[in-house]
């Protein structure tokens, strides 16, 4: 189904409906945290039939969306039944406060930073390697944008290569690249988790060319998490209240650690599971009545 300048892959129906409802039934939980519970698919229908207490992350950042306001009769008993709410940056909060009212606390998408920080790289990805992560054909993620720049970096930098992991049209992404400068880039097709944090962890940039449409950009902070430097663009919705950005012309601070590339995944910190889930467990108390004894977190509240 196209939305917000993706497709989104729903499941919806009176089969998944029963499987929902089984599965509340068998697991007698004591909260259900329901991710994007405005989509026509498994979190809308967990909302309809759970009984206990709800907590849900809002992730669309979409200041114009029509389909959400034409739907909002239809999605106002489930969302009467959610105790809390989070929202994974502020734009996100701002279209949940636009469009559905209420408001959320703000809590980044976690990342396990460790993961991508401790990955190995892969020596055929190093050696003047820019790196895209995204599905091809999706105009959102920006490709024809990196494209359309790409001879110009060539010019400047004749040996640079770029690397771009994802599915979709090869032929179509490259056809508007001068023949001899098509060699300059080599597609990896999907690639596994432990191969995206070898694939960080060997870039030398990684390049996020968006066009729009992203709440919040987590290949950013796992970018960063790998000690990449990072060339974003600057999208009001990006991680920028919990992560900074690293300018085109920065390169890594020299310190006393091992890798110049540290202080990048430094950045990446504040997004860390164990901050996130510290700054999310008192949404969980509050969905339940109790009065959380926990300290305050570096995530923003409202």
């Amino acid at each position: 189904m196209p939305y917000n300048g993706s497709v989104a892959r729903l499941n919806f129906g009176f089969l998944s409906a029963a499987r929902v409802r089984r599965w509340l039934h068998d697991g007698e939980f004591d909260v259900i945290h329901i991710h994007e519970p405005t989509s026509p698919s498994l979190g809308l229908l967990a909302c309809w039939a759970a009984q206990g207490p709800i907590v849900a992350t809002f992730h669309t950042s979409n200041p114009r969306s029509r389909a959400m306001i034409a739907a909002y009769a239809i999605l106002q008993a489930a969302l009467e039944k959610i105790s809390a709410r989070i929202a994974v940056s502020e734009y996100a909060r701002r279209t949940l406060v636009e469009h559905l009212g209420g408001d959320a606390v703000v809590i980044p998408n976690g990342v396990d930073v460790d993961f991508f920080a401790r990955a190995q790289p892969k020596p055929e990805w190093q050696g003047g390697t820019i790196g895209f992560i995204g599905r091809i054909d999706e105009p959102r993620k920006g490709l024809p944008v990196l494209m359309k720049a790409l001879p110009k970096i060539l010019a400047e930098h004749p040996q640079a290569r770029l690397l771009i992991a994802g599915r979709g049209d090869e032929e179509e992404a490259v056809e508007s690249l001068p023949e001899d400068l098509r060699s300059r880039v080599e597609f990896l097709g999907m690639i596994s988790d432990e191969d995206k944090a070898s694939f960080l962890r060997s870039i030398d940039l990684y390049v996020a060319p968006n066009t729009g449409g992203e709440s919040f950009g987590i290949i950013l902070v796992e970018a960063m998490s790998a000690g990449a430097p990072v060339l974003a663009s600057d999208l009001p919705p990006s991680p920028r209240s919990s992560t900074r950005a690293a300018p085109a012309n920065s390169s890594p601070t020299r310190t006393p650690t091992p890798s110049p590339r540290q202080p990048y995944a430094s950045w990446a910190t504040p997004t860390a599971w164990p901050t996130c889930a510290a700054a999310a467990a008192p949404t969980y108390d509050a969905s339940t009545g109790r009065r959380s004894a926990r300290t305050s977190s570096p995530c923003t509240r409202r």
